[in-house]
């Protein structure tokens, strides 16, 4: 399957990540991250995908905790495109990449052994192996779960380490939710990129390709 992949990572105050995570789970840097994904590109059947992550060590393992996700038709995702911007869309977020006509490496992440789930039928997702190179992009983004939710804007495409910080302040515990990271004020983007490539299926990844 053609899959259209656009990523966006953001930075946020790593004691209200903390505040989030379940037992057992430990934030390894204070960023969420946004993926966006258009399944079956040019083939005729066209599904929409969206993913939001924080980056997590569990179990022996270090990679992405996932928030939640949705996919259309089942939830209403949309995605339009206008010269070189795509935008994702639904009820609760809006999200603009716009490639900027730079390229990278392959978007391999050196700590990243999959992604942790905490409900549905795969509860943990090996890491995709992915050698396109990358199209670095400018972003602009909003959460709509409420009009204080977190929202940013990134300008030249550049991309921005993420550095850990120590525990400063403590906060009541709450349920891990997209509402309740979003609520999560974005203090900077930390870089987008957008990456085309052809996805095999395995049953790891079965439950997330539909179609």
């Amino acid at each position: 399957m053609k899959i259209e992949q656009f990523v966006m990572a953001y930075q946020v105050e790593q004691d209200r990540l903390r505040a989030l995570l379940p037992e057992g789970y430990t934030s390894l840097r204070p960023v969420l991250r946004l993926n966006a994904e258009i399944r079956g590109a040019g083939e005729g059947r066209e599904t929409f995908y969206l993913e939001y992550n924080t980056p997590v060590a569990a179990f022996g393992k270090r990679g992405w905790l996932n928030i939640a996700h949705w996919e259309s038709p089942e939830t209403a995702v949309t995605c339009a495109r206008s010269g070189k911007s795509v935008t994702f869309q639904t009820p609760f977020l809006q999200i603009t990449y716009t490639g900027v006509g730079l390229q990278g490496g392959c978007p391999a992440e050196r700590d990243n052994d999959g992604c942790f789930f905490l409900a549905g039928p795969v509860p943990f997702r090996p890491a995709e192996a992915i050698d396109q190179k990358k199209e670095f992009c400018d972003c602009a983004f909003q959460w709509r779960f409420t009009p204080s939710d977190a929202q940013g804007v990134s300008v030249g495409g550049s991309s921005i380490p993420a550095l850990p910080t120590p525990p400063e302040k403590t906060y009541a515990r709450q349920p891990l939710s997209p509402q309740a990271a979003a609520a999560i004020q974005c203090e900077q983007i930390l870089g987008a990129y957008t990456v085309a490539f052809t996805r095999e299926r395995n049953p790891s990844w079965a439950p997330f390709c539909r179609g």
